[in-house]
Order: structure tokens, then sequence, then C-alpha cells
């Protein structure tokens, strides 16, 4: 059983890769290590899963491709070196500010790289499931809290969001037409050790340790469904071997369904760190959402999925890796 994993050097995909091959699963990665962010960080989480993979007894055999998913030609060509039984499709341009004045990138990765993925996956014959990444941005300011996946999901305020209900309607059709075994999951908030620096944990953590002011929109008047990366990581686990009923794609939000205002985050993290933050109050931003508030009942009964660390346990484990990695004392 071979497990593909696309957006390996990702923060998601570096740990649902290592969890794996912790397993002695052998996994194939790929990653295009775009600079949306610094690809050190990235080299740095696959030279971490290679020495996992080389030198841990039992742990599974890494593979890594330098490959971007927007390519037809690259992608067709793995397809045919190998067959893989699972597929977790989690590389995507992130980032829902960005895409407001740089769309290119979404339209590419997004949109045309996950159609390369749903055709890679159709063809594969020992295929058991597809799996893929989507997001709570596709609900947009949704009228009621918490989220369910059955809310409308049709009013996305970014074009990140807009691209990743587009990703949801491209699967469904594949699940219809070539009965695709398929399941999105609709991430909220994830956080923790090895995360993106374009994040509140990392960019605040970064900022107060520096003594830098830190920004906060909305004027602090903001809610977040923030779920530790660990929690994440067992529910994509948890629903590999669960496949939807044929001609139809599964949706499932996966997050801590326990909202927390960003200023009660920032004193948390205060607290951790030792030390107050300057603070700049800005308005809202363009593309932004008051609140993320996942509803994991379905997850829930399906899987026994909950979310099992608290914010200062999760932020407590991030300031200790970021110091770490840093190398920067206590």
């Amino acid at each position: 059983m071979t497990i593909l994993i696309t957006g390996a050097a990702g923060f998601i995909g570096y740990h649902l890769t290592r969890a794996f091959l912790e397993q002695g699963q052998p996994v194939i990665g790929i990653d295009n290590l775009n600079d949306y962010y610094t690809p050190k960080l990235k080299s740095d989480r696959l030279n971490s899963l290679k020495n996992l993979s080389q030198h841990t007894d039992h742990a599974g055999q890494f593979d890594f491709h330098l490959m971007d998913i927007s390519d037809t030609r690259t992608i067709a060509k793995l397809g045919e070196q190998y067959q893989f039984s699972h597929i977790y499709h989690l590389a995507a341009q992130a980032g829902v500010r960005s895409s407001i004045t740089n769309p290119d990138p979404y339209i590419q990765s997004n949109l045309a790289g996950h159609a390369h993925m749903l055709e890679l996956a159709r063809h594969q014959t020992e295929l058991k499931h597809f799996i893929y990444a989507s997001s709570s941005s596709v609900y947009g300011d949704a009228a009621t809290s918490p989220f369910h996946e059955d809310d409308n999901t049709v009013t996305p305020k970014s074009l990140y969001a807009a691209t990743k209900k587009s990703c949801e309607l491209m699967t469904q059709s594949y699940c219809h037409l070539f009965k695709l075994p398929a399941t999105g999951l609709r991430f909220f908030t994830v956080y923790g050790p090895w995360g993106r620096p374009d994040m509140a944990p990392w960019l605040f953590t970064d900022a107060i340790l520096a003594g830098r002011p830190i920004k906060i929109f909305n004027n602090g008047d903001l809610r977040r469904d923030f779920t530790f990366i660990d929690d994440i990581i067992s529910g994509c686990l948890a629903i590999k071997d669960i496949t939807p009923t044929s001609g139809e794609q599964a949706i499932y939000n996966i997050g801590n369904n326990n909202p927390v205002a960003l200023m009660t985050f920032v004193e948390t993290l205060e607290g951790i760190i030792g030390k107050t933050a300057e603070k700049i109050m800005l308005p809202m931003q363009d593309g932004d959402v008051y609140e993320t508030a996942a509803d994991i009942t379905r997850l829930n009964k399906l899987t026994g999925f909950t979310a099992k660390t608290d914010l200062h346990e999760g932020l407590d484990q991030f300031v200790h890796w970021f110091r770490n990695y840093h190398n920067i004392k206590s």
C-alpha cells in the first residue's frame, strides 16, 4: 500500500507524512517548494522527514518528488509510475489576503492543479480513497454558528475561498461521473509546531519575542476556531478507510468546535512568552470573516473525532518549538 501526499513539505502535509512514516507506511510526497513563504522552512520539514525515514527503525520509506500539480504532464507521469492506495491532496496556494492581490497562483494551483489531481486519481485502478483539503473559508460570514456542512457556501469573501468551493464542486462531478471515492475536509485555523509564517501564531510570537508591535484587525473583535495540528492529523487518519457512498463525495468539518476571541488568543500567548505585546489596532481586512466555528458532529459520529488540545497547551508547544527552531533562549 503506497500513499501519495501532495504538499508534503507544507504544514499539514509534513505532519501527515510523518504520521504515516511512523506507522511504517511508505509515502510518496510531492511539493513545488514555492516561495509564498520561505522555502527554507519547507526544506527543513523535508529533511526532518528524510531523517525519520532513513534513520528510524520500522519507519516507512519516504520518496520525495519536486513537482508542481499545475503541470499536467508531470502529474500524468506520476500516475504512470505509481499505483496509490490512498491520495491525500493537500497541496494548494495558501492565504486569503494574498489571493486578492495576486490571483494567478490560486487559479493555477487550486483550480487547474486540483483538476489534474482528480484526473490522476480516476485513472488509478487500485485507489481506495481520494482525500483532499477544503477550508472553513468556504462558509464566508455564515449566518449561524457553529458552521454545519449543509450550510450555505456560495458566498465566498475571497478568491481563495472561491477556489476551495470550486474544488468541492469539481470533486463531486468526478464522484458522479467516475464513481471516485472522495472526501473533502474543511480545515479550521490549524496551528502548531512547524506552522506557517503567515499565520497569527508565528507572526505574533515572532513580533513579541523581538519587541515589535503586533497588528490586531477589526480592533480585536474576531473569533477563530483554533485547531492544534495533532488533532487535525488524528482526523485525517481516522477518515482514511471510511469511503463515502458511490457517486457522492463526503464533506466534513475538522476543527476544535471551540471558537476563541482573538484577544484571548493574544493574552494566552503573552502569558506563555512572559511578555506583553505592543498592539496596533486596525479595521477588518478585505476577505476576512468575523468568526470561524466548526460543528464537528458529523465527523464525530462517524469516527469518534474530537479535538483534545486546548489553546494554552497548543500555543505552549508552538512557542517551545519556535524558540528551538530559531535558537532563541527562554
